[in-house]
């Protein structure tokens, strides 16, 4: 007799590798505002506040 499919251990596997994955790409969206936050904050860049006129 054949073995029945655990279809609850499959989708438990499922569910936490989506949330791996989104857990992830909130992070990776943290790092990126963080580093334009810090780059934002840079003294050593210039900040050019009028617009170049052609």
């Amino acid at each position: 007799m054949a073995r029945k499919p655990n279809y609850d251990y499959e989708k438990r596997q499922k569910e936490l590798a989506k949330k791996a994955k989104k857990e992830e790409k909130k992070k990776r969206k943290q790092e990126d505002a963080d580093a334009a936050a810090a780059a934002a904050a840079d003294p050593s860049q210039p900040i050019d506040d009028q617009p170049s006129t052609p």
